[in-house]
């Protein structure tokens, strides 16, 4: 039996997260079915499932894979920058229209509820971090504790992806976001 280059195994892995990710965008991760996971990234479900155990583990790949990338934005440039960029690209994002799903899996099934929060932490803990470097530079706030701030930021990520899912007028939000990091800045007494 000929070995499979690493390359071709990466290649892949690609070819499914990138029709899973287009599927669970247009059918909800509910309506993913293996036959439309199978039509979405032209592979068998063997071929699909040899690589990923099922469909919560290819949905939680997705989940790892963009927290991975939002945590690299957060830790440069902010929680802020994420969701600038959720709007400026929302076809990148528009898989997260699932979250409304998720919220009813995350609070029936414990098993999901405990992946997708180690997913979750890799963003949490980069945003957290650069708060943290901010409060240090005299930047953030200081009269609320770093994860009340955390907490704040996350509820208005929420509120975007919700707004993008539901296909919301996103218009203007730009400048919600300009309101939303004001708001967590520190002020000098001199600007108040």
């Amino acid at each position: 039996m000929p070995k499979v280059s690493e390359d071709h195994l990466a290649a892949r892995r690609r070819q499914i997260l990138d029709g899973a990710r287009r599927c669970f965008a247009e059918f909800g991760y509910d309506g993913a079915t293996v036959r439309r996971l199978e039509e979405a990234t032209g592979l068998s479900r063997g071929a699909i499932f040899h690589h990923y155990r099922d469909k919560e583990a290819l949905f939680l790949a997705l989940a790892h894979e963009d927290a991975e990338h939002m945590a690299d934005v957060a830790a440069g440039g902010g929680l802020v920058q994420v969701m600038r960029d959720m709007l400026d690209r929302p076809t990148d994002f528009d898989w997260l229209a699932t979250r409304l799903e998720i919220a009813r899996k995350l609070r029936s099934d414990s098993t999901f509820r405990s992946a997708w929060q180690a997913r979750s932490a890799e963003l949490e803990d980069a945003t957290l971090a650069r708060l943290e470097r901010q409060r240090s530079a005299g930047r953030l706030r200081d009269d609320l504790p770093t994860p009340v701030i955390l907490s704040y930021l996350e509820l208005i990520l929420d509120g975007l992806i919700t707004r993008l899912a539901t296909g919301q007028d996103t218009s203007g939000l730009h400048a919600v976001l300009d309101l939303v990091e004001e708001s967590v800045r520190q002020h000098s007494e001199s600007e108040s």
